[in-house]
This record gives structure tokens, C-alpha cells and sequence, in this order.
């Protein structure tokens, strides 16, 4: 019986600068003591992410084979980069409905990283045996602007002993309820291929390769 060929989770992201991730993560501990000073022990715990965590997603290309890594790297440094400028927004839970996070919302001046995202994604996202007329259709495609919503997220919430997560304060109610953000704008200095690291105490990354925007 053949071996299955190892893996690597990979992600492709932008990193905001050091001293604007451990506001940001201050932030989302005031938030978290907000909930549950309002909305008490039925309400859920958010454990707020380490500064070090906190990054813009770009491109989640899931568990690929490790041997394919060199060629996402060389696919990467061929990817649009250019200067990006970004701000702080509102508070968002994610997903709306029913959230497992708390995230804050990134305004993208002259739309620039939505145009690396899309460059990114169309390049290291698997083809599988695409025909080339159609890829050549879907790379265009990309190149065109799509709805991306870049945001960073600060904090997760708690599973209760049962596997369930508990739930925020919804709708209006529970984003009245959180502090403001800080006023800050950062522009990310590098375009960075993440592979993400799973165990039972939470995620940590290594960065496979980090090039200048």
C-alpha cells in the first residue's frame, strides 16, 4: 500500500506592522472583557489571539503537498506587488450569523491589496488539470476586481466542554457593546507564504517565504 505524500496547510497573508498588532490585540482584550462583563457567563469567551498571530489573509490554499511548495514560492515571487496602505474599521463577528471570531474590518485605500489578492489567488490556486484556454479565462477573470473583504482577526471563542461554542451578544446590541477601534493605518511590508501549525493549545505559523512589496 502506497504512503500518502505529506502535507503542509499554507496560507498567503500580509502582516501588520509590530506595534499595530499588539494594539490591536490590547483591543480585543478590552472587547472581551466588555462581553463578558455585559453579557455574562451564558455569553461566549473570546481567547484573543498573541500579536505575533495577527495577519491579513489573502489566499488559503489548504493542505497541499509539501513537494509542491518550491513551486508556490517561484509562483508567489512572480505575483503583483505593490505599495499597499491600510486602516483600521469596525469591529466584525465572523461568520455573521452564527460567529467563531472576532475580526476587525481593514479599509483598502485605492483598492491595492484586493488587486495582489486576486493576482495571488488566480496564480497558487490549483489549476487540476484545467484545460489552458480556460485558465487563461479564469486568470482574466481574476485580474478584474472582486469582492474582498480583507480584515484581521484578533480573537476566537471557547468551546464549552461539549464541543459547542458559545454565542456573543448578536446584531446591534452586540457591537454596541464593544469599545471602539484604534485609530491606525499601517502599510504591510511584505507578501508572506504561511504554513499553519495545528495543535490542541492553537495555531502558530512559519513563514516559507516573505517577499517585499
Amino acid at each position: 500500500m502506497s504512503r500518502r505524500a505529506p502535507s503542509a496547510r499554507l496560507f498567503v497573508a500580509v502582516d501588520p506592522p509590530t506595534q499595530v498588532a499588539v494594539e490591536m490585540a490590547a483591543w480585543a482584550r478590552s472587547a472581551a472583557h466588555e462581553q463578558r462583563s455585559r453579557g455574562g457567563a451564558e455569553h461566549q469567551a473570546l481567547r484573543v489571539l498573541d500579536p505575533e498571530l495577527l495577519h491579513v489573509t489573502l489566499c488559503f490554499l489548504g493542505n497541499r503537498a509539501v513537494e509542491e511548495i518550491p513551486a508556490l514560492i517561484d509562483q508567489l515571487a512572480m505575483c503583483e506587488r505593490t505599495p499597499v496602505e491600510l486602516s483600521i474599521g469596525a469591529p466584525l463577528w465572523l461568520p455573521p450569523r452564527r460567529p467563531r471570531a472576532l475580526a476587525i474590518e481593514l479599509h483598502d485605500r485605492d483598492g491595492a491589496l484586493a488587486q495582489i489578492q486576486a493576482d495571488v489567488t488566480s496564480r497558487l490556486e490549483p489549476a487540476d488539470q484545467e484545460p489552458l484556454e480556460q485558465r487563461r479565462e479564469r486568470r482574466a477573470a481574476a485580474a478584474k476586481p472582486r469582492r474582498f473583504h480583507p480584515h484581521i482577526t484578533v480573537a476566537r471563542m471557547r468551546a464549552d466542554g461539549r464541543g459547542r461554542r458559545s454565542r456573543p451578544a448578536s446584531s446591534e446590541r452586540g457591537e454596541r457593546s464593544l469599545p471602539p477601534t484604534p485609530a491606525l493605518s499601517f502599510a504591510p511590508a511584505e507578501l508572506v507564504l504561511y504554513r499553519s501549525w495545528l495543535s490542541p493549545e492553537g495555531a502558530s505559523y512559519e513563514a516559507l517565504s516573505a517577499l517585499a512589496l
